[in-house]
């Protein structure tokens, strides 16, 4: 992976591959530039451009204050200056989708279009309650066969199934790394206290942020199954932008991987879009 540097100093680690059209796949709040590993393949025509937020991946720790949604899109505009990248379209799984939103209510004309995964203006309360279950804690299992099993368990409570256990294992050494003869988390436990202060505030009302996306391609990955976006949430998103693609992908919480057959065609229309556009 490459590096740049932060406007406050914080090494961030990115890739950039392939040509064409820039996408920038933004990843959830524990994740990584890894979790575009199982849709890239299937997009071409494109130049794909993953960052590691501070924090996560290989990206620096940062001070736990730095760990929000507008530093993380500060972080977006410096990494698309550091490029030389005038816009780019956004493919924005959970968190990644609330940075897109911050963008395009602050600085729209660096947007190509944007696809959510996901994500949408009001967020499952009991969605945020699963994640505060897990955020900031290390991993119970040394290894990452007992991982993956307790992964494949886990996530089929959590509405995911029908997934070969070969994608757990993908997926569990995408979230860990092992140290010491033991798994660790790919991102600074600070995080959680982060989130619990971010908390601690009034939650703003997001939808004029999604409403920022007027005018430009739009697309909705959705999770039949998904704790975090509700249906209603997603009827609402669908009034105020009828022209939104959308799939909703069935076997799937939150969040799905992209490369579902009921996901990839959404995605490879709202991409002929963003390429219009």
């Amino acid at each position: 992976m490459k590096t740049f540097t932060a406007s406050d100093g914080v090494t961030l680690a990115y890739r950039d591959e392939g040509k064409g059209l820039p996408v920038l796949a933004l990843s959830g709040l524990t994740r990584n530039s890894d979790d575009f590993n199982f849709v890239a393949p299937h997009l071409s025509g494109i130049r794909l451009i993953r960052m590691d937020y501070r924090g996560r991946g290989q990206s620096d720790w940062a001070p736990h204050q730095t760990y929000t949604v507008p530093q993380e899109a500060q972080d977006v505009l410096s990494l698309l200056d550091h490029l030389g990248l005038e816009k780019t379209a956004i493919l924005g799984t959970s968190r990644g989708g609330l940075i897109a939103m911050g963008l395009a209510t602050v600085v729209k004309h660096r947007l190509i279009g944007v696809c959510l995964n996901d994500i949408g203006p009001e967020i499952d309360p009991g969605g945020l309650k699963y994640i505060m279950s897990y955020l900031g804690r290390r991993p119970a299992w040394r290894a990452f066969g007992s991982a993956t099993k307790m992964r494949a368990a886990a996530m089929e409570q959590a509405g995911f199934h029908n997934v070969p256990m070969e994608r757990w294992d993908e997926e569990v050494r995408h979230l860990y790394e092992e140290k010491d003869g033991k798994l660790e988390n790919r991102y600074d436990p600070a995080l959680r206290k982060a989130v619990e202060e971010a908390g601690a505030q009034p939650i703003p009302d997001l939808w004029p942020m999604f409403d920022a996306f007027d005018g430009l391609p739009l697309a909705l990955i959705h999770g039949a199954n998904s704790d975090l976006l509700t249906d209603a949430t997603v009827a609402e998103m669908q009034t105020r932008r009828p022209d939104m693609l959308y799939a909703k992908v069935p076997d799937r919480g939150h969040v799905p991987f992209l490369d579902e057959p009921d996901a990839l065609p959404v995605i490879r229309t709202w991409l002929e879009q963003c390429h219009e556009h």
